[in-house]
């Protein structure tokens, strides 16, 4: 009886290179694009986060609901160039996300009594139609919240 060694059945086991490159080639590829995808989209909404963290703060520091309006969606656009970010239009800034307007409540407060809070909530509508993806959505609309209070001690009109 002849005795096997191990290793004699290598050149069965021996696959074609090719074969596997284009098996292995197209899963790959699929994996970096929604590895971009993802990342495009994780940054995008940093970036909203911190627009609406500043627009809530620029509102919580001005002296009348017009001009924290005017100040909140600056900073926020200014926030969005900064990082990068092209919505598709201008982003908006809204005081009354869940019905109740925080920021003219805010302002009717007197300065020294109760905290006042300003919720803002920023929406962008976010393009992503440069990837030339057909089965990724060209645009999404991403929003961010953030509440910021009222600055007590600081005159209003």
């Amino acid at each position: 009886m002849r005795r096997r060694h191990a290793g004699s059945d290598r050149g069965r086991d021996r696959g074609s290179v090719s074969v596997e490159v284009a098996i292995l080639t197209p899963a790959f590829l699929l994996l970096v694009v929604v590895a971009w995808v993802t990342g495009r989209t994780v940054l995008a909404r940093n970036a909203l986060d911190a627009a609406a963290h500043d627009a809530a703060r620029a509102a919580s520091i001005s002296r009348s609901v017009t001009e924290a309006q005017t100040n909140a969606e600056y900073a926020a656009q200014q926030r969005l160039d900064w990082e990068g970010i092209a919505c598709a239009g201008e982003p908006t800034a809204d005081f009354a996300p869940n019905g109740v307007d925080t920021l003219t409540k805010a302002f009717a407060t007197a300065p020294g009594s109760t905290t006042a809070l300003i919720h803002v909530r920023v929406s962008c509508t976010v393009q992503f139609g440069d990837l030339g993806l057909p089965w990724v959505a060209q645009d999404r609309l991403l929003r961010a919240d953030f509440r910021s209070p009222l600055d007590r001690y600081r005159g209003r009109e």
